[in-house]
């Protein structure tokens, strides 16, 4: 869960997560979407991931990314977990 939160502390890694929510997308159509280079654009995706927040397909020369919710899911349910009140202990008799 570590390496999530880290990952999702990036603007750039939360914007490609934005448009994979959309829709599946190549490496070039999220490049072109951002001002920085293929090289960094590629190390994203890289640690999107490793994270587990996305996966990725061969399609002859594109690769085509896919936002994958599971690891957010799991976050999630950990974070409302947390958040819910303790259960009360019962009175001992």
């Amino acid at each position: 869960m570590d390496l999530l939160f880290k990952v999702l502390q990036d603007d750039t890694r939360r914007k490609i997560l934005k448009m994979l929510r959309e829709r599946d997308l190549t490496a070039g159509e999220i490049a072109a979407a951002f001002h920085i280079s293929k090289p960094s654009i590629s190390y994203h995706l890289d640690l999107l991931k490793q994270a587990g927040l996305i996966s990725s397909q061969k399609e002859g020369q594109f690769v085509r990314y896919t936002l994958e919710s599971t690891v957010l899911d799991e976050a999630l349910v950990w974070i409302a977990d947390l958040l819910s009140p303790k259960p009360k202990p019962k009175p001992k008799k």
